[in-house]
């Protein structure tokens, strides 16, 4: 099965690393509730809007980049495990791939669509903060859980 969009197997073990470093760090950062005073350099901020200021583009400002690098790990290690290939990449794992993918971002719109019915004011933003990343963390756990099922019947 020719598949031009994966990635080779050697980038899933950093993947995983990746992965699993940004879900660590997102439990500590809402179990704690980490404000932006950890790890706090100067950055770019493409536009800049004060609460009671003016607002400005381009700007270098002082900021927390702790969520920013949990951010990253999540989306980067997430595609790096859901989009290497696998060590035997045939059109069995093709289509638990892809009925993954289907499969999580069935799941992932149902989850927002009865929060958008039913749960309100800053409870609905944390939810939308989470839905970023629930898409990829649901495929990659599906497709993760798919193979192991098929691996294990196989031997």
């Amino acid at each position: 099965m020719e598949t031009n969009y994966l990635l080779p197997n050697k980038f899933k073990k950093l993947g995983w690393v990746l992965f699993g470093l940004g879900l660590l760090g997102g439990v500590y950062i809402y179990a704690t509730g980490l404000t932006d005073e950890f790890l706090k350099v100067k950055v770019l901020s493409i536009y800049d809007n004060q609460i009671f200021g003016k607002r400005s583009f381009f700007k270098i400002v002082e900021n927390g980049i702790f969520d920013e690098l949990v951010s990253v790990f999540i989306i980067v290690g997430g595609f790096l495990v859901g989009f290497t290939k696998e060590k035997i990449e045939d059109e069995f794992i093709y289509k638990l791939r892809k009925d993954s993918l289907v499969w999580a971002l069935i799941v992932n719109y149902s989850i927002l669509l009865v929060a958008i019915l039913f749960v309100y004011d800053m409870t609905f933003l944390h939810i939308l903060f989470f839905n970023m990343f629930t898409t990829l963390v649901f495929f990659v756990i599906r497709f993760s859980v798919l193979k192991y099922k098929y691996l294990s019947h196989e031997e």
